[in-house]
C-alpha cells in the first residue's frame, strides 16, 4: 500500500484526469488501489471447482425451492480487491453521469478534490470488506450482461477471522449472490424499474432538488430485493447456517471506531435495515403461503410491496392473493 501516492492522486484530482465533471475517476482508481492490498488470487484446482460447483448447485436449489426460472450471468468472476474496485468504478461512473453532466458544481476545483477523495475512500473501504456481489449493471448501455463477482481474498480472510470452514462459508456466500441473480432473472422488468426510479432521483439531484418519492420507491424496491434474496438463500441452503449468520452479523456491527464511522457514512446501516425489513416481510408470506407464493412478487412491477405492506405483509397477501396462483 502506498498512502502517499493515494493522497497525491486525490490532491491532483482537479487537473486533467479522466472525466470533466465533479469526480476524477482515474484519480479515484489510483487512490483507492494505492491504499488497498489486492490480496492473493492464487486459486487451486479445488478452489476453482469449488466456486463453479457452489454457483451451479445454488442455481439448481434456488430454482427448485423458489419455483423460479433464471439463467446465470455470462460474467462470473473470482476477483481480487483491485478487480472489484475497477468493476465498481465503472458502475459508479454510469450512476453519477446525470449529476456530472448537468449538476451545478460550486468551486469546481475544490469540489472535484473532495468528491474524488470521498469516492476513493468509499471504494477502498468496501473493496476490503465485500465478499460477493451480483451486479445488474444498472444504466449500462447496449446489451451488457449482468455480472456475478466473488472477492476471493476477502472470503478467505473473513472465514479465517470467524473461524469457520472456508468451503462452507464460500458456498453460503454463493447461495446469497445467486439468489439475487434469481430475482433479476425471474423479473426481466426489474432492472428497468430500478433504473427509472434511480434516474428520476439522480436527475432531481442534478438540478439541486430532491425527489423524495423516487428515492422512497427505490428504497422500498431494494428492501424487497434484499429480503427475498435472504428468504430464498435461507430456505435453499443445504446445511445449517445459523452460526455463519450470527458470526457475520457480529462482525458487521463490530470493528473499531473508524470502521463504524465508515459504515455509517456509507449508508451500510440502510442496507442492513433493508435486509431485516425485507426478510421479515417475506418470512411471513412464506410461512403462510409457501416460498413459491412469495415468488409471485416478481411477476410484474405491480406486485412489489409498498412500504405499508412491508410493515404489514397481510395487506400484500390480500392485494396480490398468491393463494389463487398456487
Amino acid at each position: 500500500m502506498d498512502i502517499f501516492r493515494s493522497v497525491h492522486a486525490v490532491a491532483t484530482a482537479s487537473g486533467d484526469g479522466e472525466g470533466t465533471g465533479a469526480i476524477d475517476w482515474a484519480a479515484v482508481a489510483d487512490a483507492a488501489k494505492n491504499v488497498t492490498d489486492p490480496g492473493d488470487l492464487t486459486l487451486s484446482t479445488e478452489d476453482r471447482e469449488g466456486y463453479a460447483t457452489d454457483v451451479r448447485d445454488a442455481r439448481q436449489r434456488l430454482q427448485s425451492v423458489g419455483d423460479v426460472e433464471f439463467d446465470l450471468p455470462e460474467v462470473v468472476e473470482v476477483q481480487n480487491r483491485h478487480h472489484w474496485i475497477d468493476a465498481n468504478i465503472r458502475t459508479f461512473k454510469r450512476v453519477m453521469r446525470p449529476i456530472e453532466e448537468r449538476g451545478r458544481v460550486p468551486l469546481p476545483g475544490v469540489t472535484r478534490v473532495v468528491n474524488t477523495g470521498t469516492m476513493a475512500f468509499m471504494l477502498s473501504f468496501l473493496g476490503k470488506n465485500v465478499l460477493g456481489q451480483y451486479d445488474p449493471l444498472l444504466l449500462a448501455e447496449g446489451d451488457a450482461d449482468h455480472g456475478l463477482y466473488f472477492v476471493h481474498p476477502n472470503i478467505v480472510a473473513v472465514a479465517e477471522s470467524l473461524d469457520v470452514d472456508f468451503p462452507r462459508f464460500r458456498r453460503w456466500i454463493a447461495f446469497h449472490e445467486v439468489a439475487h441473480a434469481a430475482e433479476f432473472g425471474a423479473a426481466p422488468w426489474l432492472s428497468g424499474h430500478l433504473e427509472t426510479r434511480m434516474q428520476d432521483g439522480l436527475n432531481s439531484l442534478a438540478h439541486g432538488e430532491f425527489d423524495r418519492r423516487a428515492f422512497s420507491d427505490l428504497d422500498t424496491a431494494m428492501t424487497a430485493v434484499e429480503g427475498y434474496a435472504e428468504l430464498l438463500m435461507d430456505r435453499a441452503f443445504d446445511a445449517e447456517y445459523a452460526d455463519l449468520r450470527e458470526k457475520l452479523d457480529a462482525r458487521r456491527s463490530g470493528g473499531g471506531p473508524i470502521a463504524r464511522l465508515a459504515r455509517r457514512l456509507l449508508g451500510l446501516g440502510v442496507k442492513r435495515r433493508q435486509y431485516e425489513r425485507g426478510a421479515k416481510f417475506f418470512e411471513t408470506v412464506a410461512d403462510e403461503r409457501g416460498v413459491a407464493a412469495a415468488s409471485v412478487v416478481w411477476e410484474n412491477p405491480e406486485h412489489l410491496p409498498t412500504d405499508e405492506e412491508i410493515k404489514n405483509p397481510w395487506k400484500w397477501i390480500a392485494r396480490v392473493d398468491p393463494e389463487s396462483r398456487l
